[in-house]
């Protein structure tokens, strides 16, 4: 075991806001001897010493990169490599990684596998069916009624749940996925579940296996447009704290989705280290879950990192250490607030190469932050390369402030085709 108040080498696994924003809290700490980010993006690099992504043969390159560099810990940030078993390979290796295995980690990327854990568990969760054929998959969409929801069983970055409100977009929802497969692998099946009313809220939590750590609560906004219309994104924003959940939530939360969602693992010999990310509907009986994940959720960490009073070292050294009963976490009693600028056809066809102009003008506010996602250097230039673009994050002595900055620092952000939402807080300043 390592000793406690030494210096760290940290290598940090992705490329977007979520990445970054890790990478911006790690680099407060006095703790930290270098940040290391793969593949990172045009912001990343500027707060860490970035290399290509190589996870070709098992992760092997990518491990030997971390022995030369003799890095102290990994922290996995996107999915797909925790799905495709970075922390076992990192494990057998002997070097310490952040995250779940891959059998724990089937829990965000198999929503089949989920909904057979949380009925097991007895988590509240929605009425659902997994279905690999359209013609019982259909039946059962009838017998339901509309609106339901169609989900593809397995990864999709966060566009692979349909709520139709019709009978027919649900056929159509189905039969993309089962007869056209437009998520890959990703839909061969489909989990068709009873809709839910409510509002949703995220509550994520360390865990480092023996003891549960909820983080401060968050509200992400899934759809692309204003009032929650439009299609699924990955995030268009956040903001924490969310006043919908309360004590009383937090605390049902904990003892009847995370306590016995650890105890069934803990039945199937199933280790979870990490984060665990609840996706929640918040209905009049009563929180159910709509979804785990099993990594700091985008945007969701934009919002709530800068209201974390610890250092994100000593977190992550007692996760991976399994120290985590040592630590209590405390929150900065302001709110923060994360705006996403997306590209021109996000999310179905994103435009890249556009310039990026007015990012040293947000720089100069100690107040906000830019964290980057889909940006890249082109010669002087910072350009667009990804969908999500940049996450403008605000903090301020309450919501109305903070919004308020955000959307000033957003508007001196330029680039051909952005879009972002605007109301983005707005559904919790009826709760204040």
């Amino acid at each position: 075991m390592t000793q406690s108040g030494e210096r760290r080498k940290i290598l940090v696994i992705g490329g977007g806001g979520r990445e970054h924003a890790i990478v911006w809290k790690l680099r407060q700490s006095p703790r930290l001897r270098e940040v290391y980010c793969t593949p990172g993006n045009a912001g990343i690099a500027r707060d860490a010493v970035v290399f290509p992504a190589d996870f070709s043969n098992n992760f092997a390159r990518l491990i030997d990169r971390a022995k030369n560099l003799r890095i102290d810990y990994t922290i996995v940030g996107p999915e797909v490599p925790l799905a495709d078993g970075i922390v076992d390979a990192f494990t057998a290796a002997s070097l310490q990684i952040f995250g779940p295995c891959q059998a724990a980690a089937r829990l965000e990327s198999s929503k089949a596998f989920a909904k057979e854990v949380m009925i097991a568990a007895g988590i509240p969760t929605a009425q659902s069916e997994t279905f690999e054929e359209v013609a019982p998959a259909l039946e059962y969409a009838r017998s339901l009624g509309a609106p339901l929801v169609v989900k593809a069983d397995g990864l999709a970055a966060g566009k692979g749940v349909v709520v139709a409100q019709t009978l027919a977009q649900a056929e159509t929802a189905i039969r993309q996925n089962l007869e056209h497969y437009q998520f890959g692998e990703s839909s061969a099946r489909v989990v068709i579940e009873e809709f839910l009313a409510g509002e949703e809220a995220s509550i994520l939590a360390f865990t480092d296996g023996n003891v549960i750590v909820p983080m401060a609560s968050a509200q992400d906004h899934k759809q692309l447009h204003d009032n929650d219309l439009g299609p699924n994104t990955g995030g268009m924003g956040a903001y924490s704290p969310a006043p919908i959940v309360t004590d009383d939530v937090m605390q049902e939360v904990r003892e009847r989705v995370f306590l016995p969602l650890f105890e069934e693992l803990q039945k199937r010999d199933i280790d979870y280290k990490g984060v665990i990310y609840a996706g929640l509907m918040l209905t009049t009986g009563g929180p159910k879950v709509l979804e785990f994940n099993c990594r700091f959720g985008d945007p969701e960490t934009q919002a709530i990192l800068p209201r974390l009073e610890n250092d994100l070292v000593d977190i992550i050294e007692a996760v991976c250490e399994g120290t985590l009963h040592l630590h209590h976490l405390t929150w900065t009693p302001e709110s923060s607030i994360c705006v996403v600028m997306a590209a021109k056809g996000y999310p179905e066809n994103p435009e890249k190469g556009a310039i990026i102009e007015g990012l040293e003008e947000v720089q100069a506010n100690d107040r906000a932050v830019v964290f980057h996602s889909g940006t890249a250097e082109q010669g002087a230039n910072i350009v667009v390369s990804g969908g999500r673009v940049l996450g403008v994050t605000a903090i301020g002595k309450n919501l109305p402030r903070a919004m308020d900055t955000v959307y000033k620092e957003v508007a001196k952000i330029h680039f051909d085709g952005v879009h972002f939402r605007r109301d983005i807080g707005r559904k919790a300043l009826g709760r204040l």
